[in-house]
């Protein structure tokens, strides 16, 4: 029987404590193929989900950057003090590796930046986050304290989708 259906078994509780969450929509439903939520608390799911959120904002940077630059827009003025232009460096990978990438230093400024946003500006400072990944710190609002419940779940759903989509699309 090398092509009958495998049996279905029932599924764990460790999933399906899971499953109502935010993200969990058709047509996958809770998706874990690597099951890196088996056996997982809440606080493992919630640490996950912050990666996610994460993540997926970057990409989405990443991929507006894409269509950006191929688009024929960079910035004005020069990228360093040789009097390079931002436009003379190529798009996409070939930027970071190549005959023609951007320098060793240059590299390092933009590691560094990235790290400094990461370890001091893009947390929850405040401790009045909502969810995983709220990083107003009661400051940055754009009108999301006048929406109730409903729309800010939809809200950050949409946002999670985007996310999924472009670390997809960055690929």
């Amino acid at each position: 029987a090398a092509f009958a259906p495998a049996q279905q078994g029932a599924s764990s509780t460790a999933l399906s404590a899971f499953e109502n969450e935010l993200g969990v929509q058709p047509p996958l439903g809770f998706f874990d193929p690597l099951g890196l939520l088996t056996n997982a608390d809440q606080e493992r799911f919630e640490r996950l989900r912050y990666v996610e959120l994460k993540h997926g904002r970057i990409c989405q940077l990443a991929f507006l950057g894409q269509i950006i630059t191929r688009g024929g827009t960079h910035l004005p003025g020069d990228i360093d003090l040789d009097g390079h232009s931002f436009d003379s460096y190529p798009n996409g990978i070939a930027a970071i590796i190549g005959p023609d990438a951007i320098p060793a230093l240059g590299l390092i400024q933009i590691i560094g930046f990235v790290g400094f946003l990461e370890l001091f500006v893009m947390k929850d400072v405040t401790g009045e986050a909502e969810f995983p990944g709220d990083f107003r710190n009661g400051f940055l609002d754009f009108g999301w304290d006048i929406f109730d419940d409903r729309v800010k779940l939809v809200k950050r759903g949409i946002e999670l989708n985007n996310g999924r989509a472009a670390m997809m699309g960055i690929l």
